[in-house]
């Protein structure tokens, strides 16, 4: 076993519902450093910032690309968020583009796996579900995975970020369909001023 975790209690507290925690998936717009999806997604990019610099050679083009994705990820869940009390429809669209960047991350680590015969951990493996448990404190920070990155092999780490990037994934798919259904109902400040503008040219 490679973290010390008691499984029966870290299994009980993933099972507490999403609605009783007390962070809200998606605060008010342009607070965004409260938004859990971009506290993972900082993370993500710390670890992988190391991860990249650290354990892959010098030269290999996926540093770039592993850090951009990271970058990009938490890049545009903070542009999304800002630009949100203007324009809903920029602010899902950007939104979409950090969701896409995090999954090209995430292939990125799986691929390092694959490709060194190393095991890609089950979502209900004691390790996984450890790291989840640790993925619901906030705010999170790489802080709390600076022990496990120092002193645990390339592996463990890559499958840290894997449980991380599922995490933040998740996140940004609730919050995807919450935009969604903000930008059916309201619009945001440019496109209501676009639909007066339209109203009042035809009238």
């Amino acid at each position: 076993m490679y973290l010390d975790l008691s499984c029966e209690q870290c299994f009980n507290e993933l099972n507490i519902k999403r609605e009783n925690d007390p962070e809200p998936v998606a605060p008010p717009r342009g607070d965004y450093q409260t938004l859990l999806s971009f506290q993972k997604a900082e993370v993500i990019y710390d670890l992988t910032f190391r991860f990249a610099k650290k354990y892959l050679e010098r030269g290999d083009r996926t540093v770039d690309q592993m850090i951009q994705a990271a970058r990009s990820g938490k890049k545009n869940i903070l542009d999304g968020s800002k630009i949100g009390t203007t324009s809903k429809k920029l602010e899902l669209n950007l939104t979409n583009i950090a969701r896409g960047s995090l999954e090209e991350l995430l292939d990125d680590y799986k691929n390092y796996l694959r490709a060194r015969d190393m095991v890609i951990w089950d979502k209900n493996s004691k390790e996984a579900l450890f790291v989840r448990k640790m993925g619901k404190k906030s705010p999170l920070s790489f802080e709390g995975f600076r022990e496990i990155f120092e002193t645990r092999p390339p592996g463990i780490i890559a499958n840290l970020a894997i449980c991380l990037i599922n995490q933040a994934n998740d996140l940004i798919d609730q919050q995807l369909k919450t935009l969604d259904r903000e930008f059916v109902s309201n619009g945001g400040l440019s496109e209501r001023t676009r639909i007066r503008n339209n109203h009042r040219n035809r009238q």
